[in-house]
């Protein structure tokens, strides 16, 4: 078992690392904020996911452990979700939330790094937050709430924006793989809370997937978008 999450784990590395070459490439050519920050996001995914394939290949690790709850179970909705902000929100609400979330962000590694751990806590080999305690748990609820709600609803926000006008086929389809994708990935970390951590290696890659082909679709023929608002996002 664990063997075979470590290759699913290995193909959501290579997924999210892929997904994240294409953000930069793209963000380097239109400077667009809200790219860079997917970006940092997808990078986050992928450490994550690194950290927990190291943990099924060799065991426990104290600092793997804590690197991939700070990233995976913490950050990486947050900051995801914080790219559909800047997409969607004028400048100065996102650079406001984007604030908030630096500093959230340091507190959050002060608080993973600076806990005990308790390896005795896993059940099963199954890799999960028991280990952590309750006031670093706590933490997971709110960053992925804000993320899940930003990278979800406003992606659903942008799909449902594109049919209602009949413009930008592909941008539609697009914005809805991303949203299906930040709503597998939540539903992963919902079951994994209720001890259904067999399922969490399986609903990262589709969602890595999802994105990834969602973010594809959205950036086909972009030069010749016609919303203007999405041309000039922050």
């Amino acid at each position: 078992m664990a063997d075979s999450k470590g290759m699913v784990n290995l193909f959501t590395v290579l997924v999210t690392l892929a997904y994240a070459g294409v953000i930069f490439r793209n963000y380097w050519s239109r400077r667009a904020t809200y790219k860079l920050i997917w970006g940092i996001g997808m990078l986050l995914f992928a450490l994550a996911s690194a950290m927990e394939g190291a943990y099924y290949a060799w065991g426990w690790n104290d600092f793997a452990v804590r690197l991939w709850y700070l990233c995976g179970a913490v950050l990486v909705a947050a900051w995801l979700g914080q790219g559909s902000v800047h997409l969607l929100l004028a400048k100065r609400y996102a650079f406001t939330l984007l604030a908030v979330l630096l500093l959230g962000s340091v507190y959050a590694t002060i608080k993973v790094f600076g806990t005990g751990l308790d390896p005795t806590a896993v059940t099963d080999g199954q890799l999960s937050g028991a280990p952590f305690e309750k006031g670093v748990r706590l933490l997971t609820p709110f960053f992925n709430s804000y993320g899940t709600v930003a990278l979800a609803g406003g992606a659903l926000y942008s799909a449902w924006t594109f049919w209602r006008n009949k413009i930008m086929f592909n941008r539609m389809v697009g914005s809805f793989l991303i949203a299906v994708g930040a709503m597998v990935i939540a539903s992963g970390g919902t079951l994994s809370r209720f001890g259904l951590t067999e399922f969490l290696s399986l609903t990262e890659l589709l969602a890595g997937l999802l994105m990834f082909v969602g973010f594809l679709f959205t950036i086909r023929r972009e030069k010749h978008s016609r919303v203007a608002s999405l041309d000039g996002a922050n």
